[in-house]
């Protein structure tokens, strides 16, 4: 069975506190089809995301009102020139966490 493959635009932003992740939040729409998988497994859902050339493996993580955030690791950050308040193109699939 062939991956789906989610592709949303998302602003680039920075939980305020310091040492604060960088993130792209999940449209709500994914927060909601995703509800049974993350109701399972302590709100997080295993997915491979895409931002440029770089791929990860990686969560998409609870914010806490039943929505969801990917964070940006700073090596991918820095290899495509990732700012905060940037608009960014994520691409992502379902993976198993088995």
């Amino acid at each position: 069975m062939p991956k789906v493959v989610y592709t949303e635009k998302a602003i680039v932003e920075i939980f305020p506190q310091k040492g604060g992740w960088t993130f792209v939040r999940v449209p709500v729409k994914y927060s909601h089809m995703f509800q049974d998988i993350a109701s399972k497994e302590r709100g997080l859902v295993a997915i491979t995301a895409c931002v440029g050339k770089e791929t990860w493996n990686t969560s998409l993580l609870p914010m806490g009102d039943k929505t969801h955030f990917i964070a940006l690791p700073a090596k991918v950050r820095a290899k495509e020139k990732i700012l905060a308040g940037q608009k960014v193109t994520v691409s992502f699939f379902l993976r198993n966490r088995w």
